[in-house]
């Protein structure tokens, strides 16, 4: 029997002896934890306290309990945003005998949907997992606050950032719901989250004085190479050879469907149990290469970014990338796939200098100018109650990807706001919205760029002549010196000493035209900065120092 206290008796035990005992005890008692894992116990401890959080933890390491624990030791239904129906169903069944768990997505009929609220309500579910896109529906909220939850965690948190590697409009709401709910303690998670994802997910989602928890982004026993080639040709015959030798199961990204289907049949001319994935295959086929992957029935899935939340394989000993991915978050999220179990796994990333141009324009594919914005803003205002995106998109005749874009860019000027339904509604508009337009297309002309030194940051990785480990950790504002033994560069003996460091890494630093922002790394003698409106920038040392260009903020 567990036992389950509301805050009032959870805020009554004074020492903090008490409190870490009866945590201990749920962990021991309704999950079998011996000890925690780096980080758990902290965020625990936060959410008990009221207090919303932000939770960066590498995967396999035990994101789910923190709320689970948390959950039984509070007096309240907790609502969990899942985007996958195959992710809401594992956790359903991993809690049974441990709390009642329901889920709520569209495979469920509307009785199904209403008992499950119902229950919650009356006291009978702890866990409510829900898709993010059931809130569009108002009886769905009407109920949820009815039951008045104690708890809302948003699993798979960085879906709300664009800058994200798997951005989600139906995020987008997340942070009106969670006011609409009374803003009940918060707890965001996500496995991968640079500084900047970290900043959008707590100003999107509206966390209050946010205690972001981020421990152990490094995996020692994946080892990292990439491997450099002149022409196409050479690239895919590199990448075939490499996957038929070595040990299997493993995961191959592409970034193209065609890519995945011809490296996929390419693949099982040479006797591999490979299988393309992508957003084109029919739902059954995509469900049934996955589940086929998972008994070790398939040996490769080659895989677009379709293939990735949901993917909990243990045993994969390799993923290679058949091209240059946008981004070191959506990189170091897909390698992360490999070796969860803890064995040596790894990750090598085939690359030629112009697949750059492909991920340049792939980047470009939402972009929206000041006439595109100022056409959404007029048909706001020409709804006299919130608009509805679909409408919208109807009335301006953009596409899914230019409105969300547009209506990003308007909310961040402040010009709208988005409804728990999805709706639009004008907040600060001009009757002119002229010169509102302009200003957010010149935020969308900083998102451009700040993109733009996301792609040189994943080029600098491809090319570089350092400790790769080190160069992806310190992306991630985390310290790590070199060289790691496990990086074809530190097995090659090519490492180049560092110089000088006059700014601790994660520092605030201010450039004379650049303004503030973080130092990341140094290679060599350059200093990586991720400034606050211009994104990534390398400079050299010997001229920022020399001249005075940057200093401590």
């Amino acid at each position: 029997m567990v036992l389950v206290a509301d805050r009032e008796y959870w805020e009554s035990i004074v020492s903090r002896r008490e409190k870490e005992c009866a945590i201990v005890r749920v962990a021991r008692e309704s999950f079998g934890y011996a000890a925690f894992r780096p980080g758990q116990e902290e965020a625990i401890e936060a959410t008990l306290a009221g207090r919303d959080s932000l939770v960066i933890l590498p995967t396999g390491a035990g994101k789910s309990a923190i709320y689970q624990i948390a959950a039984l030791l509070l007096d309240g239904p907790t609502v969990v945003v899942s985007p996958l129906i195959a992710l809401q169903r594992d956790q359903v069944e991993s809690l049974e005998g441990r709390g009642e768990a329901a889920e709520i997505n569209s495979t469920h009929s509307p009785e199904e949907r209403a008992t499950a609220l119902a229950d919650a309500a009356r006291g009978k579910v702890e866990f409510l997992f829900l898709a993010p896109e059931q809130f569009a529906n108002a009886e769905t909220r009407d109920r949820l606050r009815a039951a008045r939850p104690s708890l809302f965690v948003v699993d798979e948190a960085h879906c709300v950032s664009e800058w994200g590697h798997d951005f989600r409009p139906d995020y987008l709401r997340l942070g009106a719901i969670i006011e609409e709910l009374g803003h009940p303690t918060v707890l965001a998670l996500t496995a991968t989250a640079s500084p900047p994802v970290r900043d959008e997910i707590i100003a999107r989602l509206g966390l209050r004085d946010a205690r972001t928890i981020v421990r152990g982004f490094d995996r020692p026993n994946i080892a990292f190479g990439v491997e450099r080639h002149e022409t196409a040709e050479r690239q895919r015959r590199a990448l075939i050879e490499r996957v038929v030798a070595a040990e299997k199961p493993g995961i191959v990204y592409a970034a193209t469907r065609r890519d995945t289907e011809e490296i996929a049949a390419t693949l099982q001319q040479r006797g591999v149990r490979a299988a393309p994935y992508h957003a084109g295959l029919r739902p059954p086929e995509r469900g049934e290469t996955q589940d086929s992957f998972g008994r070790d029935e398939i040996e490769v899935v080659v895989a677009t970014v379709a293939f990735g939340l949901g993917i909990d394989k243990p045993n994969v000993r390799f993923v290679f990338h058949a091209a240059i991915s946008d981004a070191i978050d959506s990189y170091y999220q897909e390698i992360g796939r490999a070796g969860r179990d803890g064995d040596p796994a790894r990750a090598i990333l085939f690359y030629r200098q112009e697949d750059l141009g492909l991920r340049r324009f792939f980047a470009g594919g939402g972009q929206v100018d000041a006439d595109q914005i100022e056409q959404v803003a007029r048909a706001v205002q020409d709804h006299d109650q919130p608009a509805d995106p679909r409408d919208l998109r109807d009335e301006t005749g953009l596409s899914q990807s230019k409105l969300t874009t547009a209506l990003s860019r308007l909310e961040e000027v402040g010009a709208v706001a988005l409804g728990p339904s999805g709706t639009v509604t004008a907040v600060d508009l001009p009757d002119d919205p002229t010169d509102v337009a302009r200003e957010a297309a010149q935020a969308q002309a900083h998102h451009k760029e700040f993109e733009c030194s996301r792609l040189e940051m994943m080029r600098g990785y491809a090319e570089l002549r350092g400790c790769r480990r080190e160069y992806l950790l310190n992306y991630f504002g985390e310290e790590y010196a070199g060289p790691c033994g496990r990086c074809d560069n530190c097995v090659a003996g090519v490492v180049e000493a560092e110089g000088e460091q006059p700014f601790p890494i994660s520092a605030r630093v201010r450039h004379r035209s650049l303004g503030e922002g973080l130092v990341m790394r140094y290679e060599g003698d350059k200093i990586v900065v991720l400034f606050d409106e211009v994104g990534y920038k390398t400079l050299a040392l010997s001229i920022v120092t020399g001249e005075g260009l940057l200093e401590a903020a």
